[in-house]
């Protein structure tokens, strides 16, 4: 009987999509839980069946559910520091302020 082998590259893309997704405020938390459920779904029925599945696409899977929390404690973090640093400023509204001032000051200087 052959074992059945575990596939952990949609946790990779899912993880390195919500790395990249980090730039925006944070938001790629949202892919990298997700490549994170689906790598511990995966690995929790290794555990319930051991046999049916093969060790080392097991270890592989385990490696990319670290990988996936990682970058998901990196997007968590920078959520947080972009929710504080807005506050910070002021609020929304401030901040959107802000932005359309360096907006404007972008489009003086180019012409």
């Amino acid at each position: 009987m052959e074992k059945e082998k575990l596939n952990p590259a949609l946790v990779y893309v899912l993880a390195i999509i919500g790395l990249l997704c980090c730039c925006f405020g944070g938001l790629g938390f949202i892919l990298a839980g997700a490549a994170y459920f689906i790598a511990h779904t995966q690995l929790n029925k290794v555990a319930d069946n051991p046999e049916a599945y093969d060790l080392d696409s097991a270890k592989a899977m385990k490696t990319a559910k670290i990988v996936a929390l990682v970058i998901l404690i990196i997007n968590i973090l920078y959520l947080a520091w972009s929710i504080y640093s807005i506050q910070a400023m002021g609020g929304w509204d401030v901040y959107m302020e802000k932005i359309n001032e360096i907006i404007e000051e972008a489009q003086r200087n180019q012409g």
